[in-house]
């Protein structure tokens, strides 16, 4: 016994779909979402490092972006507000999640290497500063997809309120240096293109970032 059918498991990933049963212009896979995450993530570690004065520890950030959504590969992508519907729902999607994933590691992954495996694909958004800034990647990389539709002019209304929601999780974590200075620096270059959802956009970004204030 190896590691092919970890590394099968990549493919697997790359023929996933984001946000399935939505039409949409671009479409991104589980796969990707995965490689940006780390993407944002190595960004917003830099921020954090320079401007909020904490030492990041990058293997545990590289690790949980780049393996956060891995067990993916045994349950789909399945739609947020189904995973998210009750506490019950989600506690059931979990519990699945965790057996697969417990039941692939005894069967596939070498012994040497099961303990290794077993914490990198367990869940990843913990209360650490890597678990944090994970927490908020997943939703940046989420609200860049959103953004991309609505860009492109897509009518569907799941994808303002992808956006919507998305900057609501960030906004919970504004105790971060690295959240301050996206929201600060780059968030207001969404809003300077000209396309039809830009100026909805920034009326909800406002209604969150200072309304709530």
């Amino acid at each position: 016994m190896g590691l092919h059918a970890y590394l099968q498991g990549l493919s697997s990933l790359e023929s996933i779909d984001r946000a399935p049963g939505y039409f949409k212009y671009q479409h991104h896979s589980v796969a990707a979402h995965c490689f940006r995450t780390a993407e944002f993530a190595q960004m917003m570690g830099d921020i954090e490092e320079v401007y909020g004065d904490q030492e990041v520890n990058w293997k545990a950030l590289y690790e949980k972006s780049l393996n956060h959504d891995y067990t993916e590969r045994f349950i789909g992508d399945i739609k947020t507000p189904v995973k998210y519907a009750t506490p019950q729902m989600r506690k059931l999607v979990g519990d699945v999640e965790e057996a697969m994933t417990n039941e692939f590691i005894k069967h596939e992954i070498p012994a040497e290497f099961q303990e290794i495996y077993r914490k990198r694909l367990s869940e990843a958004k913990d209360d650490t500063l890597e678990g944090k800034i994970l927490s908020v990647c997943d939703k940046l990389d989420l609200m860049y997809e959103a953004y991309g539709e609505i860009e492109l002019g897509n009518p569907n209304p799941v994808y303002m309120q992808m956006f919507k929601e998305s900057l609501e999780t960030i906004k919970e974590f504004d105790d971060l240096a690295c959240v301050k200075y996206f929201i600060k620096k780059i968030l207001p270059d969404l809003f300077k293109g000209d396309f039809a959802g830009a100026v909805k956009m920034q009326k909800i970004a406002f209604s969150i970032l200072v309304e709530e204030n």
